[in-house]
């Protein structure tokens, strides 16, 4: 699982805690199966701790929290997702002003046609300016 989906998954686990995997999986935009791995994953590593309870229809639920050491994890995560889209992020600050700068170049230039007109295309132009 990518960083950006574990720190998506610890970062709603912390704000839904009694979501069900159905709901997070929705909230994802993954499969409930790799919801299910996924949340084991996290399970397995001590970062979350799944607790029974009832929810309303009286139904057994699972509340999923985050573990002090998932609360640690979810933070580290968050500063390696944050540089890397703050790399990103400059890098498309870069190829804008590249666009920018070739756009006002081309500006700049005369017009050339790039697909000069065929010879019958030629033809239709001269009929028409004849009219």
């Amino acid at each position: 699982m990518s960083d950006e989906r574990r720190y998506r998954l610890l970062k709603l686990l912390c704000e839904q805690p009694q979501a069900s995997q159905r709901q997070l999986s929705q909230a994802l935009g993954i499969s409930v199966g790799s919801l299910n791995y996924a949340v084991n994953a996290l399970i397995d590593r001590g970062w979350v701790k799944a607790n029974n309870f009832r929810n309303s229809r009286n139904k057994l639920a699972y509340a999923y929290l985050l573990t002090p050491s998932g609360i640690d994890a979810k933070a580290r995560i968050a500063v390696r997702f944050l540089k890397r889209k703050m790399d990103e992020y400059e890098a498309l600050e870069q190829e804008i002003a590249q666009l920018k700068a070739e756009v006002a170049e081309m500006n700049d230039r005369p017009s050339v046609n790039a697909h000069p007109p065929t010879d019958a295309a030629r033809d239709d132009l001269s009929k028409t300016d004849a009219s």
